[in-house]
């Protein structure tokens, strides 16, 4: 009995089931950015919201679609916008944080193939409590939406 109870305890842990920041989660409109033909790298997007009583910190992000995924951001360095790994992105207690074109994003480098619109994406999102989150973002054809600026 009590090694299908550690066997029980291990799966729930590697599935993320255990009761953390990701319980409090929720991910409204995630996707992916179509690439263009033969480009290497692609940027995902989402609006995470937080429905608890703390502050949460996403830290990390993995995907199986590229070699690696950073957290980035958007800077204006001296009139020149440039992208910038991160360390994490706050998700603030009752809050929502927008992962969008032009400023927090999930950068996707290494594509491992091309990815086509429509297709899902399988995205694992990891919390500073060592929490983890499974979404899928579709993958869909950038759009303008404000002053030339592409969702």
């Amino acid at each position: 009995m009590k090694k299908l109870s550690l066997l029980a305890a291990g799966l729930i842990l590697s599935t993320g089931v255990l009761a953390g920041a990701a319980d409090q989660i929720t991910v409204d409109d995630p996707y992916v950015r179509l690439a263009p033909p033969n480009a290497p790298a692609t940027a995902a997007f989402m609006v995470i919201k937080n429905s608890g009583s703390g502050d949460v910190k996403l830290i990390k992000a993995d995907n199986p679609a590229s070699r690696v995924t950073e957290l980035h951001t958007h800077i204006n360095d001296g009139g020149v916008m440039k992208m910038r790994p991160v360390a994490s992105v706050d998700i603030k207690a009752g809050g929502a944080t927008t992962l969008q074109p032009g400023g927090l994003h999930l950068m996707m480098i290494g594509l491992k193939a091309p990815l086509k619109e429509g297709d899902v994406v399988p995205l694992t999102l990891g919390f500073d409590d060592g929490s983890v989150k499974q979404i899928e973002a579709r993958v869909v054809r950038p759009v303008p939406v404000d002053h030339g600026q592409m969702r």
